[in-house]
């Protein structure tokens, strides 16, 4: 692996830093994607004839890692038998993006309780409180994967789509519209009674106030791994509201990690996460048999 992205670095000169760090991102999450899915849609009876076919899987996906610059974290959930492979899951990550599936949580939490109404509509504003001074600060358009919902700040938005858009393209002028309705610390404080103990959501995005002050929404592979296996089992929430998270979850845009190389008719719900230097995905795989697996991968490089 490491004489293919040298091999692609010599063809590729202009490469910039960012473009090297999610190369590295994705060879290695292209390979233990292999490892762990080959093994169950491939040849699943020869795995799951095997008492201790998780065991082996854990090896392999080491061996994957064990000469690579940076941590990582892997959590592998088989919801229909509750075996589990988990390396560094307790380790603490800078959330990215991924924090967003807990703040998707919270406002279905929050529309079953009658607080409002995933129909009613929200004005857009680029305009937010920082958590540690409440000064106002404004996220930059070209900062954001979705740039569309800038050109129509003043205008109002369903909560729904705003949540939508949260999802699916990351946007995050839309998260920080959500978070400032929901609040970050009911956010926490669902992920605790979930079972998450560690996730902690504190702000919104760009908060660079905070982010001087290591402020940041950190998470866990275990903690992320929990969720996702209660939204798979309806337990978020409730069922109706697990599934439309299933399904929002599925319309995902950014697909260059856990479904890139799975089979078509494997069905992932999952939401990525990056900044600079880390990059992580999490979700549920859901094979056509109706198999269900939790998979999260956590990444700080290293140069």
């Amino acid at each position: 692996m490491q004489q293919i992205n040298n091999q692609y670095f010599i063809q590729n000169p202009g490469i910039n830093l960012g473009e090297k760090d999610y190369l590295f991102l994705f060879m290695k999450f292209f390979f233990l994607i292999l490892v762990l899915f080959v093994c169950f849609i491939i040849c699943p009876a020869t795995y799951s004839q095997s008492n201790n076919y998780m065991e082996i899987l854990q090896q392999q996906v080491e061996k994957v890692l064990s000469n690579e610059k940076g941590e990582f974290a892997v959590a592998f959930k088989d919801i229909s038998t509750g075996k589990q492979l988990l390396i560094n899951e307790q380790e603490e990550f800078h959330a990215a993006s991924t924090m967003k599936t807990p703040v998707m949580i919270e406002v279905f939490k929050q529309a079953k309780e009658g607080k409002f109404s995933l129909k009613d509509s929200f004005l857009i504003k680029n305009e937010f409180k920082s958590i540690v001074d409440s000064s106002l600060y404004s996220l930059d358009s070209t900062d954001d994967s979705e740039s569309e919902i800038y050109r129509h700040i003043g205008e109002k938005r369903t909560l729904y789509d705003l949540m939508y858009e949260m999802i699916i393209a990351s946007s995050n002028l839309s998260t920080n519209l959500v978070i400032d309705l929901v609040d970050a610390k009911n956010v926490t404080q669902t992920m605790r009674e979930m079972g998450a103990k560690k996730i902690k959501v504190l702000r919104g995005v760009e908060d660079n106030k905070a982010f001087e002050l290591g402020l940041n929404n950190t998470t866990t592979a275990y903690d992320l791994m929990v969720i996702y296996e209660k939204i798979a089992e309806g337990k978020a929430v409730d069922k109706k509201s697990s599934n439309e998270m299933i399904n929002i979850l599925s319309q995902q845009e950014h697909n260059d990690i856990i479904p890139a190389d799975l089979p078509k008719n494997v069905k992932v719900a999952h939401k990525t996460g990056w900044i600079t230097g880390v990059h992580h995905d999490s979700g549920i795989v859901i094979l056509p048999d109706g198999r269900k697996y939790v998979l999260v991968f956590k990444e700080t490089y290293v140069d």
